[in-house]
């Protein structure tokens, strides 16, 4: 295992040893493992099968937290793989155990599995997010020829928290800062967005990040922008003012919620 700080705020964790033997890479983009961390002094670990877990009927607060991480990167030559981490101080239970992470340390998870990759057809692309949705755009980005028309726009903390990006020429791809004002932030995508210069032919877009956001910009994507709900990858990754078990608690109704505003 290697540990880097790619930003005050995000880690990258390298995965590689024997226990990657097994893995084989998922056709998207947007590929994702679900994380098992286990609870403060369980039993079982390090190692240990979710599954058996799951059947063996334990109390919920000795259950390993589970979360779903992108993929940003396979190298099947070296076998190692790269998961980024999105860190807050001590809020959360991943990305904690990110920042802590160690050499010789283990992490539990099952997958890959996806559901996104930039269509080779379509005519040009956009990609909106923030810090949670970097690492699928990032490896979106890297799939797509060098004659691609893309947009793309990241909301991040400031210059401090960008990223160098890998993308074909011509990509047009800015970072948008928040200032800690919660209506300014929360607007800044939809807001970019409206703004952008809609252009021609059929566009594939991936949105994801924050959960009001996303259900703004998707509401603008559909009912403004005409654009048809199988060209657009879409999906709340997290929700500002909630805690992760208090997002998993209610994500089910909020994504009902958002896929009923515009079908």
């Amino acid at each position: 295992m290697r540990v880097e700080r790619l930003t005050p705020t995000l880690v990258r964790v390298v995965l590689d040893g024997p226990g990657l033997d097994g893995f084989r890479p998922a056709e998207g983009t947007d590929a994702y493992v679900n994380i098992a961390i286990p609870a403060p002094g369980a039993a079982y670990g390090p190692v240990f099968d979710p599954q058996a877990l799951r059947e063996a009927g334990l109390p919920r607060e000795q259950m390993p937290a589970r979360r779903r991480y992108t993929v940003r990167s396979w190298d099947d030559d070296a076998r190692q793989l790269a998961i980024d981490f999105v860190v807050h101080g001590t809020s959360g239970v991943a990305g904690p155990w990110a920042a802590a992470a160690q050499p010789g340390d283990v992490l539990v998870f099952e997958g890959p599995a996806s559901g996104y990759r930039p269509d080779p057809e379509a005519a040009w692309h956009v990609m909106l997010g923030d810090e949670s949705a970097l690492p699928a755009i990032a490896a979106s980005l890297e799939v797509l020829p060098d004659d691609a028309s893309v947009v793309v726009r990241l909301v991040c903390d400031g210059p401090e928290h960008e990223v160098p990006l890998v993308a074909p020429d011509g990509a047009d791809v800015a970072w948008l800062h928040r200032t800690g004002d919660a209506a300014h932030d929360g607007a800044l995508l939809v807001e970019a967005t409206r703004a952008l210069t809609w252009r021609d032919g059929v566009v594939h877009a991936f949105v994801h990040g924050e959960a009001e956001e996303i259900r703004a910009v998707r509401r603008h994507l559909l009912a403004e922008r005409g654009l048809e709900r199988s060209a657009m990858s879409c999906s709340p990754y997290w929700r500002r003012t909630m805690t992760d078990e208090a997002w998993r608690e209610v994500k089910r109704d909020f994504v009902a919620a958002m896929n009923a505003d515009v079908a």
